[in-house]
């Protein structure tokens, strides 16, 4: 891999970094002037706008230039913020993302949007460039002029009549490539001024002779702020910036015995820390999510073979062995749990997209929306975060076009005109909950009971009969909805079955309520983790099958005086509670015994399952079944014994 193809594995990762930044700050600063957002938005844009200057990506770094020229104006406040602003930003933010998306497959960043951008830019620029002297205090309007080289050692470049700032950067002890983190500072201070001295020296840098701090003199009409910003950024530890008098007591290029005594024991403390940080280890780390995989693969491999090895010593009942595989086996458990934390994302990953989602829809269907995010740091494991995004975009989606009201409606109900969607995460004891609800108009139970006799889906009679609960179940239908018109955001016959199966498919469970005229709410519960589980191993007519052990309730005897008719079908009672009896025939045959039942349970609803044979507890690796055959309803996967047997584990969800 080339020098440049490494850098710009890091390029992607801080712009989006940036990126998110800038998208969640506009929309801070779309509910009002607020200087602490103005000031994240414009030090992300300068950030990034250095970094794709530093690496090449030239219409990248046009239209972030033509960003800050506008942002610099709001600063000054010679340019108001308004809808059609904050529109075309946030369309500028658009963009830059397909550029990142194009930049990491391996391309330049081209993107044939950016020059109309630039264009509407300059128009804002123009509307409220009536001060030019205060805009120029923030950043030029102008593309800036390329750097001055960097003069001799000794022999500083001319300051002119422009204030001389000594601008003192810490790069954070985290930072993995802090010569590269260094030398997109100085890209950044060439741009608002002439660079006089830099320690270490450009070259030094480039070398990478260079431990954490930097320390630069610039010539500059910026102002003190300005290159704050322009020196701050990503693994940026601490940044200060103070006036250089130009005095006889501390001309530039004057030796350090002439700095006057304050200097001097600031200088002495700087390099008295600098030879501390010397001996410092570098405790972060940035690793490829592929490379975590390939470990986590790897680590499955043990937890079947140390079941393998288990099996062996049993047999041959080889005392040395014995002990041998039990120190084995404590490493590969603290491996896998290692593995699995390694692997857990905080849930603010996705859940920090959505202000942008909900303030689209929102404007687009001519509503007021205050979107609140709670516990967005509960952890999932990768694997169910990849499959989270789509169903909470549904349901994001969904609340906002079919649940809260128009602000003319919520008023003459008696609400607020602003409506609430609140998005929170939470565990509760082996899994993880994640609620949306909103304090719209609910759901309309007799629309949906109506709507699901036309479909045929039930007939009036056994309509009218059931409870609310099992009539919200309708909304789950594949193609079930009650909008009565399309439009671009919903209403399209793709309704909340693709909600349900995508959690399923993730081994969760979806549940709906919701109280008239007061708002809806959707409960997601899913495991923390797909890879690894414990099941129970049990046999049906010699075939083992494996059943997620948090889905049993109990094992009891069955004999066949206790299975009882009701229609067509099969059940039991067992404890006073009547419990219906699914055979898995069709899957794997008859049981040659069946004198064993296993309770299972999804959601509110249990059932028996008629078994010859429990042989106990284990963990497994779960693999998706997908990759292998196709998908199959009832198997969510097979998981591979330590003897060598692959076995089906049973969804029993969708069982159920």
């Amino acid at each position: 891999m080339s020098e440049f193809e490494a850098y710009r594995g890091l390029f992607v990762a801080e712009s989006r970094e940036n990126h998110e930044t800038i998208v969640k700050s506009l929309l801070v600063l779309e509910q009002g002037i607020d200087e602490g957002a103005i000031d994240e938005i414009f030090r992300a844009v300068h950030t990034l706008k250095g970094a794709s200057a530093s690496m090449g990506f030239e219409e990248t770094e046009r239209l972030c230039h033509s960003m800050e020229d506008v942002l610099s104006l709001i600063r000054a406040h010679t340019l108001d913020v308004s809808p059609p602003l904050v529109d075309l930003l946030l369309a500028c933010t658009d963009v830059i993302e397909e550029m990142i998306d194009g930049i990491e497959s391996g391309g330049n960043g081209h993107h044939g949007d950016t020059g109309h951008l630039v264009d509407m830019l300059r128009l804002w620029v123009d509307r409220g460039s009536g001060n030019r002297s205060v805009v120029s205090n923030a950043v030029s309007a102008s593309a800036p002029a390329p750097p001055d080289p960097e003069p001799p050692s000794g022999d500083p470049g001319d300051p002119g009549d422009r204030p001389v700032y000594r601008v003192r950067v810490r790069v954070s002890e985290e930072s993995a490539m802090a010569d590269v983190r260094a030398m997109l500072v100085l890209t950044n201070l060439d741009a608002l001024g002439t660079v006089l001295t830099t320690t270490p020296s450009r070259q030094a840098i480039d070398e990478g002779a260079f431990e954490r701090d930097l320390e630069v003199e610039i010539a500059s009409d910026a102002g003190e702020e300005a290159l704050r910003i322009a020196a701050s950024g990503t693994e940026i530890a601490a940044v200060t910036v103070s006036p250089v008098h130009r005095g006889t007591d501390d001309s530039l290029g004057a030796a350090p015995s002439s700095c006057p005594p304050g200097v001097r024991e600031e200088e002495d403390r700087r390099t008295r820390e600098r030879d501390r940080e010397k001996g410092r280890e570098i405790k972060n780390i940035r690793v490829d999510i592929h490379q975590l995989d390939h470990i986590m693969n790897l680590v499955e491999d043990l937890v079947i073979n140390r079941g393998r090895l288990k099996q062996i010593a049993e047999l041959h009942r080889i005392k040395e062995m014995d002990e041998a595989i039990s120190v084995v086996e404590r490493s590969v458990s603290e491996l896998q749990n290692l593995m699995m934390l390694i692997r857990m994302i905080p849930l603010n990953q996705i859940f920090n997209r959505f202000p942008r989602v909900v303030r689209d829809v929102a404007k687009h269907d001519g509503k007021e929306v205050e979107f609140v995010i709670e516990g967005g740091e509960t952890e999932l494991d990768r694997s169910v975060m990849d499959g989270l995004s789509d169903p909470l975009l549904h349901l994001i989606r969904n609340g906002i076009n079919h649940g809260i009201e128009l602000p003319e409606v919520r008023e003459r109900a008696g609400k607020r005109r602003v409506g609430m969607l609140r998005l929170s995460a939470h565990r509760d004891r082996d899994n993880v909950v994640i609620e949306l609800s909103d304090d719209g108009a609910g759901i309309d139970i007799e629309r949906v009971r109506k709507k699901a006799v036309e479909r045929g889906l039930a007939t009036s009679e056994a309509a009218s009969l059931l409870t609310d609960e099992e009539v919200l179940a309708f909304l789950f239908q594949p193609g079930f909805s009650t909008a009565e018109k399309i439009t671009d955001i919903s209403g399209r016959g793709v309704g909340l079955d693709v909600v349900k199966s995508s959690i399923e498919a993730l081994k969760g469970s979806v549940k709906v309520s919701s109280v008239p005229g007061q708002g809806t709410r959707f409960e997601l519960i899913l495991p923390p983790t797909m890879a690894i589980i414990q099941v129970m191993i049990v046999r049906i007519n010699t075939r083992r099958i494996a059943i997620p052990i948090n889905s049993v309730i109990e094992v009891a005897s069955l004999t066949a005086d206790a299975i009882h008719r009701i229609g067509s079908n099969e059940a039991i009672l067992l404890r006073d509670e009547v419990l219906p009896i699914y055979r898995l025939d069709e899957m794997f045959g008859p049981p040659t015994k069946g004198d064993i039942i296993l309770v299972v349970q999804y959601e509110d609803r249990k059932c028996g399952l008629p078994l010859d044979l429990v042989e106990g507890q284990q963990e497994v690796v779960v693999k998706p079944l997908n990759r292998l055959i196709g998908s199959s309803r009832g198997v969510s996967g097979v998981t591979i014994l330590g003897d060598g047997d692959v076995v089906p584990v049973v969804d029993v969800n969708t069982m159920v």
